[in-house]
């Protein structure tokens, strides 16, 4: 990539914005949903068997929450063994530690080129941009994040980064960058680009990956993946540095199998993906590749939070196959960057709050249906629709009223009109008096209602009182009676 990239990063705090802008674009809209129909669809056919499939999402679900419930004492176990194994543990409260841990271990080693792995971790730090600030440079070597990188955007969803490109500017983006012609072809597409990392792979002073799954038992941290790059970036450079949140762990090597078999199958209606690694360790005396030195970083950024909620808790048990997004009627017509969040679409909207805080995603609860397919979908049964709930509420929550649990920007939506329209409403149906009283003036001077009702009349029409109110119209039939 040789030319200098523009960044674009739209922000959670003008998600509505995001959003008017992604529906008034066409080609985005159409792309979006050829793509989720095609995801939706090899999903059901790949999840036949419903009564295998709700026998494993039990399975699945009460694997990651026994894994939760011991979350501190596998962690504690988890770091035991990697260490007996060679592998350097960090812990980052913050992204900020995540990233100055990252740039100490490249200094250590003077390096100045790093090839990532895909790792939604590490677009959650924003690694990339402070590397960038400190002279060093990180190449995405998956192709989808490859494609977002060069277009000096963020991913779009979680498996599959560049899901809102077409191959038009694909082409278009590799001719600019790497003076390609253009084509339509896709595997000439996918060919130039491993054309254009091989050497990444080979000078690359350290290597950079995420974790599907870290096993406590073993020390065992697991990489799912389809591209080859996963085990490229892993065993060619000298150093590997594996980052994960701290949900990520599971007690026993016996977890892996119910929770392998759903993850493709829930993300790409895949039975199983092309490589599955399972790391434990740098390169021994005996062995003919791999690392010469390992780290794994462990980051917080607000789990910590939603662990110390028995409800929003179950938040940590996803397993990022992003089948929420595939299904959902509002991912599907604004697609991931209207969030302006790293993990957007329904698991997003109940990850964020605990990530940036309620005054940055305020909006994001309220950016869906409540139709619950995204319950009907998770492969670990997390009740989502009801966490959004609760999210909101705590949104909504007045600054007066006791915090049972304590979110950054709790009350960011609390407003003195909605406040007020409240306790309007209180007082008007909490009396039969104030309430008739009510219903007759509503009827009476209906014509005086307002066409313009704040933010209800930008996508509904204009509430009307009817002509009489229930009591009349009960009353006349009776008479009729």
């Amino acid at each position: 990539m040789t030319e200098q990239i523009i960044h674009i990063h739209p922000k959670p705090e003008t998600f509505k914005e995001n959003a008017r802008k992604a529906l008034a674009d066409k080609p985005l809209r159409k792309s979006l949903r050829t793509a989720m129909d095609m995801l939706m669809t090899k999903r059901k056919n790949v999840l036949s068997d419903e009564v295998e499939l709700q026998g494993l999402r039990t399975l699945c679900e009460h694997i990651r929450q026994r894994s939760l419930a011991k979350l501190p004492d596998l962690l504690e176990q988890l770091e035991s063994n990697l260490t007996r194994l060679g592998v350097k543990v960090h812990w980052a409260e913050t992204p900020e530690e995540a990233c100055t841990i990252i740039h100490n271990i490249i200094t250590a080693r003077n390096g100045k080129l790093m090839v990532k792995g895909k790792s939604m971790v590490s677009e959650e730090i924003e690694l990339n941009h402070y590397l960038e600030g400190q002279g060093i440079q990180a190449v995405e070597s998956d192709l989808g994040e490859y494609i977002v990188q060069m277009a000096g955007e963020k991913p779009t969803h979680i498996v599959m980064p560049a899901i809102h490109k077409t191959k038009e500017q694909v082409s278009e983006l590799f001719h600019n960058h790497l003076g390609t012609p253009k084509t339509d072809d896709v595997d000439e597409l996918t060919g130039i680009a491993r054309r254009a990392l091989r050497d990444v792979y080979r000078t690359a002073d350290v290597g950079l990956s995420g974790v599907n799954f870290a096993v406590a038992e073993t020390g065992t941290l697991c990489l799912v993946e389809n591209e080859g790059n996963g085990r490229l970036t892993t065993t060619v450079p000298p150093v590997h540095i594996a980052i994960t949140g701290i949900e990520k762990v599971v007690a026993k090597l016996s977890d892996i199998p119910p929770l392998y078999s759903l993850l493709p199958r829930s993300a790409i209606g895949q039975n199983i993906t092309t490589y599955f690694n399972m790391i434990t360790g740098p390169r021994r005396s005996e062995e003919l590749d791999g690392p010469q030195e390992m780290h794994l970083v462990l980051l917080d950024n607000g789990r910590s939070q939603a662990y110390g909620e028995e409800q929003m808790r179950r938040t940590l048990q996803c397993i990022r196959c992003g089948a929420c997004m595939n299904h959902c009627p509002v991912y599907t017509r604004i697609g991931g960057a209207a969030y302006g969040t790293t993990y957007p679409g329904p698991i997003g909207e109940i990850v964020s709050p605990h990530m940036l805080g309620l005054d940055a995603t305020r909006d994001l609860p309220t950016a869906c249906t409540l139709c619950g397919a995204c319950n009907e979908v998770c492969p670990v049964r997390i009740p989502i629709t009801e966490q959004m709930i609760r999210l909101r509420t705590e949104a909504q929550r007045s600054p007066s009223e006791v915090v049972p649990y304590p979110i950054k920007g709790q009350g960011a939506s609390h407003t003195f009109t909605e406040d007020m329209a409240w306790r309007t409403f209180n007082g008007i149906f909490s009396g039969k008096k104030a309430y008739r009283a009510f219903g007759w003036a509503a009827t009476k001077f209906r014509t005086l209602t307002p066409g313009k009702q704040l933010s209800w009349t930008q996508n509904r029409v204009p509430l009307k009182p009817a002509t009489k109110t229930l009591h009349e119209m009960v009353a006349e039939k009776q008479k009729q009676s």
